[in-house]
């Protein structure tokens, strides 16, 4: 069983050659068309390939109050990554268009019911293609596995957590959202625009180059030392807009060495959604 959070196309390729236990998983999806990813699917996957909708799979109902992107009930998770096909010791690579961001998400979660046998797609299908990597539009059929809830072993911070950190400023809070996003301008997705007071800003995309691979590890370390200064990494809580782009963040400190981060799934569009909260701009 391997830990190494990274595969590169290569590797993959290589992997689905044998007979070793695997399930690829298409993460892709879009913000701003929830049906974006089942159709981008539909027109092509690496072959073998199942579907995590992030609204469906990946994410729990809403209330209008507890964010855009809730976690579901750990069990609920399980059975449904059980019905894709996964049993306890699969080994799952999740991947999505190319910086990882939704593939990061299942990363998480994954390990958050228990299951370290997870690694994301370096550059995602497109790095699967510049790699001459085959393409398939035939939708997989999988028989159910045993994939169940073992261990929670992902910490996560609740609202009240992240409302009394305002005050007490014990843990450090990282933003993942864009920069512009995070002063409160040009704020398209959540009704209210800027951060909780006292975050600072990293925005997820700065862990990958241009080509949506992430950087070499001792450049993550460095800049994420940089920014934590004397705060040790398991004092960190981690934001984005909904909790999906902080998975990332949590991604790249864990390449860098770095764990022990929580996440805050309920982020930025569950706090500005709460009556009376401080909301920082700039």
């Amino acid at each position: 069983m391997s830990h190494a959070p990274i595969i590169s196309a290569a590797e993959l390729a290589a992997l689905l050659n044998t007979d070793n236990d695997t399930l690829v998983v298409d993460c892709r999806y879009a913000l701003t068309d929830a049906a974006a990813g089942e159709q981008a699917y539909a027109q092509g996957h690496i072959p073998g390939a199942v579907h995590a909708d992030l609204g469906t799979v990946l994410s729990g109902p809403t209330t209008g109050m507890n964010g855009r992107h809730p976690l579901p009930d750990p069990q609920v998770f399980a059975d449904a990554m059980a019905e894709l096909g996964a049993n306890n010791d699969t080994l799952i690579v999740a991947y999505d268009a190319n910086d990882a961001m939704f593939a990061a998400r299942l990363w998480w979660m994954l390990r958050w019911v228990g299951h370290e046998n997870v690694r994301v797609l370096d550059g995602g299908l497109e790095a699967w293609r510049a790699a001459g990597g085959e393409i398939s539009t035939q939708k997989s059929s999988p028989q159910r596995g045993t994939f169940g809830l073992r261990h929670r072993a992902m910490p996560t911070a609740t609202f009240g957590d992240v409302l009394q950190n305002v005050e007490t400023r014990s843990r450090m809070l990282i933003d993942a959202r864009s920069p512009d996003r995070f002063r409160g301008e040009n704020e398209t997705i959540d009704p209210k625009g800027g951060h909780i007071p006292g975050a600072v800003n990293r925005h997820y995309k700065e862990n990958v180059d241009t080509t949506g691979k992430f950087k070499p590890t001792e450049q993550l370390r460095e800049a994420f030392q940089d920014l934590l200064g004397d705060t040790p990494p398991e004092q960190v809580i981690h934001q984005c807009g909904s909790g999906v782009s902080a998975c990332h963040n949590l991604l790249a400190m864990h390449v860098a060495g770095l764990d022990g981060g929580t996440l805050y799934p309920g982020s930025w569009s569950e706090w500005c959604r709460q009556r009376d909260v401080p909301v920082a701009r700039g």
